[in-house]
Order: structure tokens, then sequence, then C-alpha cells
């Protein structure tokens, strides 16, 4: 239901930011209704509202990833061998020669040889795929992934 790269946090609203909600009403099948509800409940959302908000934004970010347009903001993961040879120098050349902006890093010692790192980062959205593309192809990594979302207002 809710795209893997598209996860995004939002504040909740204060009661002076309440005035600005919008009500509307929205016709669908019985069926359709009944699975939206179950798939709410099962991921526990306390109303619809939440949930088609919810939807309504990661629409928002796809649609954002897919133009090109404006700036996105991510997360990217990874999981290599620090024993690698020159691993490690190479993912910080990556970092430091990149167009993307890193905020900031967290590096886990998961065992003897394997390392997990996490890279918060900012950019426009070919910029950030390429540089995530670009991680995954360093020999020494074993996985990499990507969750991106955007600053939406």
């Amino acid at each position: 239901m809710v795209s893997a790269k598209a996860m995004y946090l939002f504040p909740s609203r204060s009661a002076a930011s309440m005035k600005e909600i919008s009500r509307f009403g929205v016709s669908l099948p019985a069926d359709l209704l009944d699975r939206f509800d179950r798939e709410n409940e099962r991921m526990g959302y306390g109303n619809r509202s939440k949930a088609i908000a919810d939807l309504i934004r990661n629409s928002m970010v796809e649609n954002a990833w897919e133009s090109g347009k404006g700036e996105i903001v991510g997360v990217v993961t990874m999981v290599y061998d620090h024993h690698t040879s020159d691993v490690v120098n190479r993912l910080l050349e990556l970092q430091h020669d990149s167009d993307i902006a890193i905020y900031s890093t967290m590096h886990i010692h998961l065992d003897h040889h394997n390392c997990l790192e996490m890279l918060a980062i900012r950019g426009r959205p070919s910029d950030v795929k390429a540089f995530s593309d670009s991680v995954k192809s360093v020999r020494g990594v074993k996985h990499s992934g990507l969750v991106i979302t955007s600053n939406l207002k």
C-alpha cells in the first residue's frame, strides 16, 4: 500500500493550525472501503483522515521523485565488510565528492567484519539516485538501500 521509498514523519498539528483543516467527501465502492478500513486497522490508524492524508503525502513524494524537480531528503543505508581493501576510503571519497548534502552519519559495528552505516542526505532526485547507486557499486558493500521523502509543507 505505502511505497517503501516514500516514508515521512509529519509533526502533529497544533490547536492553532487545526483551523486550517478542510473537510471533503469521498465516494468509494463498498468493498474498496471495507478493504481500506481493514488495512488501516492493521496499520494502527485511528481514523480514515490520517490514512488518506498519508496516502496523499506519499503520492506527492513519489511525484517529486519521479519528476526530478526540487529537492528530496532521505536516508542511505549500507552494510559493508570493512576488511575489504579500500572500502572505507572509497565510501568516504564518494561522500566528499558528491553533489548532495550529507547532514548526518551513523556507524554501527555489527560484528568483526560487518558495519552498518546510515547517511541522512538531501539533494536533487537525480543526484540522490546517482549517489545511492554509486554506493551500491563499491566493492565490499554487501547491501545498500535508499528511503526518500521530501520536505512537504
